[in-house]
C-alpha cells in the first residue's frame, strides 16, 4: 500500500499543473502589460526616492532601511520580476547597483529567516538567471554569515544573528521561521559544493517535524534550547505557514524523499483536523496542536497561500473550495483584512499590507486546472489595488480596510510576489516551467539545475 500510494503521489506530481493551460481571458496580455506599467510606476518611484536604500514609503517620499546599513531589499527582490517581465534595462540597472553596493561586512543584527527568503534567496535566483559569479559569491558570502544561528542544543535555529561577529539573539521561534530555509540554503549547497549548507536547515526542518503531536499537528512556538512547545495553537497563519510549504517544495525542488514523507504525512493531519465548514464555505479552523479541538475561527492574508499549496501538490479539490472562501473574504470588504473571524464575517485586524498570497492561489489554481475563473479573480484583486493603494508614487498599504485610509509604506515583496503572481496569471503560461522552477515563499524562482 505504501508503494502505492508514492507511486500515485509521483503520478500526481507530474500531471498538477502542467494541464490545462491554454485557456485565457479575453484581454490576459492587455492585464499582463498593466500589471507590468504598475510594477514600473513603483519602481520608479523607490528609483526617484530611495535609491540605494532598502525602500520607499510612497506617501512621505522618504527612503528606508530595516538596519544601521542597507541591504538594498527591494533592488534584490525585485529583480527576478523584472526578468520575467522582460524589462532588461531595468535589470541590467539593478543588477549594477547590487554587485557595486552590496555587502554583509556589516556590524548589523538581522532576522535570519527574513534575510533568507529576500536577500539569499533572490541572490540565487540573480546567479541563475543572469549567470553572474558574483552573485553566487555574495550569497554564498551571505550564507556562513547566518550559518551560527543553528548553533543551538536541538539545532533549531535563533531568529537573530550579527552579519560581522556572529552572535545570535532570541531562544524562541516558531515552525515557519525554522522551517523556511532549505530551500534557499539547500540550493546554495547544491551551487556551491557546501553541505554543510543543506545539512544544517534540513536538521532544523526535521527537528520541527519530530516535534509534531501524536496527531500530527505542530504548535506556534517552541524553545530552540529544549524543543519544548511554548504556544500548542495549531493554524496555518503567520508563524507557521510556510513551514508546510517547504516540506513539500524541498521534496519538488530536491527530490528529497525525507521531505515528501513528512509532507504527506503532515497535510493529513491538516487535512482531518482543521476544515470547518462556515454558511457553505470551507476554511481552515486554529485548533489545538495535542487534541485538535478548535480554538478560533480565524482566516486572513497569510493564509491565504495554503489554496495555491493544494493545486500545486495535486489536492485540486480542496484547494478551489478552500479559494471560494479566500475570494468571499476578500470582496466582502472590497479588499482583504489582515486578519478575518469567518463565523460572522467580522475583521480581527484591519490593515492591509499589500499581500500577495491570495494573487499566488489564484496563479496556481489558474496554471493546474486552466479554468479562466482563476484570471478573473486576479483581475478583481488588481483592480481593486489600483482603486484603493495606489498612489502617485507607488502603492500604500492600509491601515483599514474599510476606510481604506493607507499607510506609508511598501514593502519589498510587493515587487518580489504580489505583482510577480498577477503578472504570471496574465501572462502565456509558457512565461515559467513550473515543471524545472520552485519559487521559494518571497516568490523568488530558483531551478533545478543540478
Amino acid at each position: 500500500m505504501k508503494t502505492f500510494r508514492n507511486i500515485l503521489f509521483t503520478v500526481v506530481l507530474l500531471i498538477s499543473c502542467v494541464l490545462g493551460q491554454k485557456q485565457r481571458i479575453v484581454g490576459a496580455d492587455a492585464l499582463a502589460n498593466d500589471v507590468k506599467k504598475e510594477f514600473l510606476h513603483s519602481w520608479n518611484a523607490y528609483k526617484k526616492y530611495a535609491w540605494g536604500s532598502d525602500g520607499v514609503q510612497p506617501l512621505t517620499k522618504t527612503p528606508y532601511n530595516w538596519h544601521a546599513s542597507t541591504l538594498l531589499l527591494t533592488p534584490v527582490d525585485a529583480l527576478s520580476t523584472m526578468h520575467l517581465m522582460g524589462l532588461t534595462k531595468e535589470a541590467k540597472k539593478t543588477e549594477k547597483l547590487i554587485l557595486s553596493k552590496l555587502s554583509f561586512d556589516r556590524d548589523i543584527t538581522v532576522k535570519n529567516f527574513e534575510i533568507t527568503i529576500r536577500v539569499l534567496g533572490g541572490l540565487l535566483s540573480a546567479y541563475q538567471t543572469t549567470g553572474e559569479k558574483k552573485f553566487l559569491l555574495l550569497a554564498d558570502d551571505l550564507g556562513g554569515r547566518l550559518l551560527p544561528v543553528f548553533d543551538s542544543p536541538t539545532g533549531l535555529p535563533h531568529v537573530y544573528v550579527n552579519l560581522k561577529t556572529g552572535k545570535t539573539e532570541t531562544d524562541t521561534t516558531n515552525p515557519a521561521e525554522a522551517g523556511t530555509l532549505l530551500i534557499e540554503f539547500g540550493t546554495l549547497a547544491k551551487l556551491t559544493g557546501k553541505e554543510i549548507y543543506y545539512e544544517k536547515a534540513k536538521h532544523a526542518l526535521v527537528e520541527l517535524y519530530k516535534r509534531r503531536s501524536k496527531i500530527g499537528l505542530v504548535g506556534q512556538s517552541i524553545d530552540i534550547n529544549t524543543g519544548a512547545w511554548t504556544s500548542s495553537a495549531s493554524h496555518l497563519g503567520g508563524l507557521i505557514d510556510s513551514y508546510y510549504e517547504y516540506l513539500y517544495k524541498c521534496w519538488r525542488l530536491f527530490g528529497d524523499e525525507d521531505c515528501k514523507a513528512m509532507w504527506m504525512e503532515s497535510i493529513a493531519a491538516l487535512n482531518t483536523y482543521l476544515p470547518d465548514t462556515v454558511n457553505g464555505n470551507i476554511w481552515y479552523a486554529r485548533v489545538d496542536m495535542n487534541t485538535g479541538e478548535k480554538i478560533r475561527q480565524r482566516w486572513g492574508g497569510l493564509e491565504a497561500f495554503f489554496p495555491g499549496l493544494l493545486a500545486y501538490s495535486g489536492d485540486i479539490r480542496r484547494a478551489e473550495q478552500l479559494q471560494k472562501s479566500n475570494d468571499h473574504m476578500w470582496m466582502h470588504f472590497g479588499i482583504e483584512p489582515e486578519a478575518f473571524n469567518y463565523s460572522n464575517d467580522s475583521i480581527v485586524y484591519n490593515g492591509y499590507p499589500l499581500r500577495p498570497e491570495i494573487m499566488e492561489s489564484a496563479y496556481y489554481l489558474y496554471r493546474c486546472t486552466g479554468d479562466t475563473i482563476y484570471q478573473q479573480m486576479g483581475k478583481r484583486y488588481f483592480e481593486s489595488l489600483k482603486q484603493y493603494c495606489r498612489t502617485p508614487n507607488g502603492y500604500a498599504e492600509l491601515d483599514d480596510v474599510v476606510s481604506k485610509k493607507q499607510r506609508d509604506m511598501m514593502e519589498s515583496f510587493f515587487f518580489a510576489e504580489t505583482l510577480k503572481y498577477l503578472y504570471l496569471l496574465f501572462a502565456p503560461p509558457e512565461t515559467i516551467d513550473l515543471k524545472v522552477t520552485v519559487f521559494n515563499t518571497e516568490a523568488n524562482p530558483l531551478k533545478r539545475t543540478w
